[in-house]
């Protein structure tokens, strides 16, 4: 299994190491060619607004768009998870989302970065005991498409959720030192 990690800005080697841990192949993307022989991409936390601007600069957007409609999942963490959305609320006027996941995110909803905490969540379909969250000015995801599961909730708002081959987390999974989230992309939204 080959798996992408969008290498612009943020925590994407966490996610590498945490993904080569569990056994994947992983490729830091910093160029659209590398999607084309991907089985999966995580787009990982950051800020959004600069992940948006370099993913214009270097011509991202159409490519990402068209290897998911090809076959490739895409997991998007924290600013990731605003960036597949169809909807971002707050969003800065020049920032455009990907638009591939039908989910209205909004932006910095628990605020900022002095109030990032940690909590404990009830993910589903994860084995074992609640999983540990690190919430980092993170989104929270206020709607969801009829075809959207919710997967994680924290204080009445959706932190996790799934459609098909997609996965979106308000929180970041690669800074817990947890494999449970990356083990359940692999297996049941990759592999699907």
């Amino acid at each position: 299994m080959r798996i992408g990690v969008l290498a612009l800005q943020g925590a994407f080697r966490e996610h590498m190491v945490t993904l080569e841990a569990l056994g994947a192949s992983t490729v830091a993307v910093r160029q659209p060619e590398q999607l084309g022989d991907l089985n999966g991409l995580i787009i990982p936390g950051g800020e959004s607004t600069a992940i948006s601007k370099l993913m214009t600069t270097y011509g991202f957007y159409d490519p990402i768009r068209q290897q998911h409609s090809a076959g490739m999942a895409v997991w998007g963490t924290c600013a990731g998870a605003i960036l597949i959305a169809t909807q971002v609320l707050d969003a800065l006027p020049d920032q455009e989302p990907i638009g591939i996941m039908d989910i209205g995110v909004r932006r910095n909803a628990y605020g900022r970065q002095v109030d990032s905490f940690e909590a404990d969540l009830e993910f589903k379909h994860l084995p074992g005991d609640d999983y540990r969250g690190v919430f980092i000015r993170a989104p929270w995801i206020e709607t969801l498409g009829e075809d959207v599961e919710a997967l994680a909730s924290h204080d009445g708002h959706v932190v996790a959720a799934r459609q098909g081959d997609m996965l979106a987390t308000a929180f970041h999974p690669e800074l817990t030192g947890d494999p449970r989230v990356h083990r359940f992309f692999l297996d049941e939204i990759v592999a699907s």
